[in-house]
């Protein structure tokens, strides 16, 4: 695969794709976890690529952070201000839309925090966004005016035992996406928890764990929203 080092506003992202596919082709945003830009977002850039989009590794922290709490520092001053997160996805998707690589039609793939940015992408419905997957996500609703109607599908791949998105999490999610009459689908899966897809999550406890079952129906899942959608 060719990746390309990609420097837009005042972030870094990453344009990976099948350089023995020519042409433009659909292109498939990914957003990044509290970790940023970890092996989990360029091997998922990897794979996208093989199936024939342009992935783009997005960046929404601006730079690379210097450890664990410098992380959870970055996510959660954009938790508290998801106006400010709201123009970073627009960025990143403006990008994507200038580069000259894609065929006009868009997606978005997310995990962790990435998964809530996938939502808030689609909840600013921009009509070339085709369909949205949000991996082990956070669900809550920002707090800028969403639009009224969702057009992308929405795909949540969601660890039944994720203490982070909870059942009642869950049920206000499949509400906001049922009043913007959404497409929409959750793969709730049962005895699976948070950060499931990555192989580093090892706290059971905790409630974050690697599961590649999960993960394996998570990606079928995924294939099949976007081959439907593109």
């Amino acid at each position: 695969m060719q990746q390309l080092d990609q420097t837009y506003d005042d972030f870094h992202g990453t344009i990976v794709t099948d350089p023995s596919q020519s042409g433009p082709r659909p292109g498939v945003l990914i957003f990044h976890s509290i970790a940023w830009r970890s092996p989990v977002e360029m091997d998922a850039a990897e794979r996208l690529a093989s199936m024939g989009y342009a992935a783009f590794v997005a960046d929404t922290y601006g730079r690379a952070p210097e450890g664990p709490e410098d992380c959870r520092s970055l996510m959660n001053g954009l938790n508290a201000d998801r106006g400010e997160l709201r123009r970073r996805i627009g960025a990143a998707l403006d990008w994507m839309r200038g580069s000259g690589v894609t065929n006009g039609q868009h997606g978005a793939i997310g995990f962790c925090f990435g998964g809530k940015c996938v939502l808030d992408l689609a909840r600013m419905g921009e009509p070339d966004v085709k369909a949205v997957a949000s991996f082990h996500g956070l669900f809550d609703a920002p707090t800028w005016h969403v639009a009224p109607r969702i057009t992308a599908s929405v795909l949540a791949l969601h660890g039944w035992d994720d203490p982070l998105a909870t059942p009642e999490n869950v049920l206000a999610l499949s509400k906001e996406l049922d009043a913007a009459e959404a497409d929409w689908q959750i793969l709730a899966m049962g005895g699976v928890g948070h950060a499931f897809t990555n192989p580093k999550a090892q706290d059971k406890a905790g409630g974050k764990q690697f599961d590649a079952r999960a993960t394996a129906r998570a990606w079928a899942a995924t294939e099949g929203l976007f081959a439907a959608a593109f």
